[in-house]
């Protein structure tokens, strides 16, 4: 019975809205009488959520976003106990995620572990650091340049190399790979890094010594640091720094949940339709902290137009904007000289179907009343005879 109810709605509700009114039903004991009265107001109220025919949702949308906006501070977001991490809210994140900028003025990224780990504050903490990328000047308490020998002798620490499970062999290993035309051997808790041709100055020396500190000796790159952090029923790790796709080929990552602030790493490792849900998740973030409420179908119109060519584009002169059908709607935004000049030479041809070129020719605009068209319909008088 209720089955074929839902069956009768099929052409009439969302099958997402569907799902999700079976789902919360079935949570309760009702009659049939009651579902179906809970299914006409949810219809109700989906007709009356519709948008009218011509409206401008544009113009509306950039109206709820451009007013909350005038609102927003422009601040910068410290990690607690972390100096060193960054991540940018308010409007100059706003800003960066409709300007669609490749690289985000702070990477950052939320990793999810997997049970058991993440519910265990050491596993935790061991996973962590073996996230973070990993230098050897990190994992070593002395760089020291002996003249006397030429050579570069390194006092690395054993606990810290402990932490991130990198033992002196394999340190050794990953140098040799790392500095070409370089021996290194092991004395004690000391490694002794020379190079190989016998005809090198003090200067070389030093840059070796150099070239050394930044080795890459673990970790995963980009991520710089690592916060492990407790939810209300588990533990999860905020990173500063960016790194998707080698992230999400850790067996202990929750690779259903784990994600980058980045949208374009999210679009090249996920897809577009990530990318899209990026842009709302990033954006309803920045407004929601900021203590605003934009609804959400006008940042999921924002998104559905950035994404809709199958890349992310931003809503800037060389983006959406500058991809308009319209001349006169192009130069409306920015350059109008190169935009009138270029469409003069190629003999582009206007044809007025949006708002902007209307109200530059001061003519009735295609929205609302001014959509629909009066076409009578005359009678052909008959000829006398």
């Amino acid at each position: 019975m209720t089955e074929d109810l839902f069956e009768s709605y099929k052409n009439e509700l969302p099958a997402k809205l569907i799902s999700d009114l079976k789902k919360e039903i079935s949570k309760h004991k009702l009659s049939s009488k009651q579902i179906k009265e809970i299914v006409e107001k949810t219809k109700k109220e989906f007709e009356e959520a519709k948008i009218n025919s011509g409206e401008a949702i544009g113009i509306i949308t950039a109206e709820s976003f451009g007013e909350p906006s005038t609102q927003m501070t422009l601040n910068v977001f410290h990690f607690a106990g972390v100096a060193e991490v960054n991540v940018t809210l308010g409007l100059p994140r706003l800003i960066e995620i409709f300007d669609a900028r490749k690289l985000p003025s702070t990477p950052s990224m939320e990793i999810y572990l997997k049970k058991p780990y993440n519910k265990d504050n050491k596993k935790v903490r061991k996973i962590a650091n073996q996230i973070k990328e990993t230098t050897l000047k990190e994992v070593v308490s002395e760089f020291t340049t002996n003249l006397l020998k030429s050579q570069v002798e390194i006092t690395f620490e054993k606990e810290k190399m402990r932490d991130i499970g990198i033992t002196p062999k394999s340190l050794i290993t990953i140098l040799e790979t790392s500095l070409k035309g370089t021996i290194v051997k092991e004395k004690g808790s000391t490694l002794i890094l020379k190079p190989k041709t016998k005809d090198y100055k003090l200067n070389d020396l030093y840059k070796l010594k150099e070239k050394a500190k930044d080795v890459f000796i673990s970790g995963v790159k980009k991520i710089t640091h690592v916060l492990p952090v407790k939810t209300d029923s588990e533990y999860m790790i905020l990173c500063a720094g960016s790194n998707l796709k080698e992230v999400l080929k850790l067996d202990e990552i929750d690779t259903t949940r784990t994600v980058t602030n980045d949208l374009f790493e999210t679009q090249s490792v996920l897809g577009i339709e990530a990318a899209r849900q990026a842009i709302i998740t990033e954006a309803q973030k920045v407004i929601e902290e900021q203590g605003l409420n934009v609804n959400i179908r006008h940042i999921m119109t924002v998104a559905d137009v950035m994404t809709s060519r199958g890349v992310i584009k931003g809503i800037t002169r060389s983006g959406i904007s500058g991809e308009k059908s319209s001349v006169l709607a192009r130069a409306s935004f920015e350059t109008p000289m190169k935009h009138l000049v270029n469409a003069s030479l190629t003999g582009e041809v206007d044809y007025l179907n949006s708002i902007i070129e209307n109200i530059m020719l001061n003519q009735p605009v295609p929205i609302g009343t001014g959509l629909p068209d009066l076409v009578a319909k005359m009678k052909i008088a008959k000829a006398k005879k």
